[in-house]
């Protein structure tokens, strides 16, 4: 899957599929900006005002919840569009928007993108398409996260980054490791350890780096394929 995503690596899929006339109408309203990693797109209850439609790195949608503890909701790379719950009707935010890894995007106002759709069909289809899968990832996501053990989640959640960055190693800090996943840092670790061991990762010093893919692809649990969106 990997190649899939990554072939080639720098573009919009949504973007790169729709017809040259709808592509041009889209790029024709929209910005290319560069993000950091940690970069907040939006907070929980902000005006969703752009869309994103990333052609490099990843972002998040995170829920927080009243005592601070977060969980992450959606990963979005180069597959999909941050900020499509506005692409229909205005919206407020109901999660935190936040740059995995640094990366650039399309930025688009959401009132011109839902005036764009209505005169393309194409566009509207397009992303309308995105949501459909979206929302059947976030349905395989509830029963993951109920059922699943926190080995095969954190392993599931690592190939989902691997798709969408490029080269084997990912910045990622223990602490936050622990934040997206909604689980305690000792449970990260365990969990990171114990990939270790099977030699699908080296872990230190907020760096995983993905040795063996094959590895990895067996201890994640069956929602990494049967809720990845794919395009």
């Amino acid at each position: 899957m990997r190649e899939d995503m990554l072939s080639p690596s720098f573009g919009n899929r949504l973007i790169q599929g729709m017809e040259a006339s709808d592509r041009a109408a889209l790029l024709a309203l929209a910005t290319p900006v560069d993000f950091a990693q940690g970069h907040v797109f939006n907070e929980p209850d902000d005006v969703v005002e752009h869309l994103h439609f990333i052609d490099s790195g990843i972002a998040s949608s995170v829920a927080v919840l009243e005592d601070g503890r977060t969980v992450e909701t959606v990963m979005i790379g180069r597959e999909g569009v941050l900020g499509v719950v506005a692409s229909v009707v205005p919206q407020l935010a109901r999660t935190r928007s936040v740059a995995q890894s640094a990366g650039t995007a399309q930025r688009i106002d959401a009132a011109r993108f839902r005036q764009l759709a209505v005169q393309r069909p194409g566009v509207r289809d397009a992303v309308a398409g995105f949501m459909a899968r979206l929302q059947g990832e976030l349905e395989q996501s509830a029963a993951c996260n109920a059922l699943h053990r926190a080995e095969q989640r954190f392993a599931k959640w690592l190939l989902r980054c691997h798709d969408r960055v490029e080269g084997d190693t990912l910045s990622l800090t223990q602490e936050y490791l622990a934040s997206m996943l909604g689980s305690q840092r000792t449970t990260v670790n365990e969990a990171a350890q114990s990939l270790q061991k099977a030699g699908a990762i080296a872990y230190s010093r907020g760096r995983v780096t993905v040795t063996d893919r094959a590895a990895l692809e067996r201890a994640a649990c069956e929602c990494y394929r049967a809720g990845e969106i794919r395009s």
